[in-house]
């Protein structure tokens, strides 16, 4: 068999992983959307369903939550987050792992006082029992 002939076999075979990650990555992508979206909103339920029972964060100031923990502070009631964006995602497919970067912009109210972070995030994606959800979160601020 001919080199040309063993490339293409090996393209063929590769293709419906390629295709499998680039669908992976385009669910994850919404995923995170769909995960900044109801934070914005205090929808608990959902928020509930996308992170993992293990789930940690690790936020600007070097605390670190658990998934009750992140609940609990995106319901207070003292909070309200007018916007809540994301930009420059990139997703990284690992098998049935995603490492996603971006950045994130925030703005709001809280305890009566205005609020605005820009960040730098990393969120580490995986899929058990044929769903994805988020195990870990670090968000940062950029050095200016």
């Amino acid at each position: 068999m001919s080199s040309a002939a063993i490339l293409g076999l090996l393209i063929v075979l590769a293709s419906p992983l390629l295709t499998q990650d680039k669908s992976d990555a385009a669910i994850i992508r919404s995923l995170e959307l769909k995960w900044t979206e109801s934070y914005r909103q205090r929808q608990v339920g959902i928020l509930s369903s996308l992170l993992a029972d293990d789930f940690v964060i690790t936020i600007e100031d070097g605390s670190t939550y658990s998934k009750t923990g992140y609940i609990s502070h995106s319901a207070e009631p003292s909070v309200r987050v007018e916007v809540a964006e994301m930009s420059d995602l990139k997703v990284r497919m690992h098998g049935n792992t995603a490492v996603v970067t971006g950045a994130y912009h925030e703005r709001g109210e809280s305890n009566g006082k205005r609020y605005e972070y820009h960040d730098r995030l990393t969120d580490v994606w995986m899929k058990t029992g044929g769903r994805w959800q988020v195990v870990a979160s670090h968000y940062s601020v950029p050095v200016k």
